[in-house]
């Protein structure tokens, strides 16, 4: 069966950093594109950045570019999201997602 378990969330100033880790098991990771996504109580669910399989440039939300880098360790099923100039803005939940598949969240709070 399908998990993923997101850790590295926590509390943090603006302008510090942040690692974000997510644990797969249960499927070939290799196979799929793998996503994080953040959420805000109230709001929907945003896409922040997703890494493809095959090598391709990853994807990011405008507001995180430049600031934020997912990378995936095919060898350990993980996968990591390096969060570096946090501002308050990216206070959320965020969440490691494949498909239709998504983690219990690691909440992630920028002081200011």
């Amino acid at each position: 069966q399908e998990h993923l378990v997101e850790s590295g969330g926590g509390l943090v100033q603006a302008g510090g950093s942040l690692r974000l880790t997510c644990a797969a098991s249960g499927f070939d990771f290799t196979n799929y594109v793998m996503r994080w996504y953040r959420q805000v109580p109230g709001k929907e669910r945003e896409l922040v950045a997703s890494i493809g399989n095959d090598g391709a440039i990853p994807d990011y939300l405008p507001s995180v570019k430049g600031r934020f880098t997912i990378s995936r360790g095919d060898a350990k099923n993980i996968l990591y999201l390096q969060m570096d100039s946090l501002k308050p803005e990216d206070t959320a939940r965020y969440y490691c997602n494949f498909l239709n598949h998504w983690g219990q969240g690691t909440q992630v709070t920028v002081s200011s």
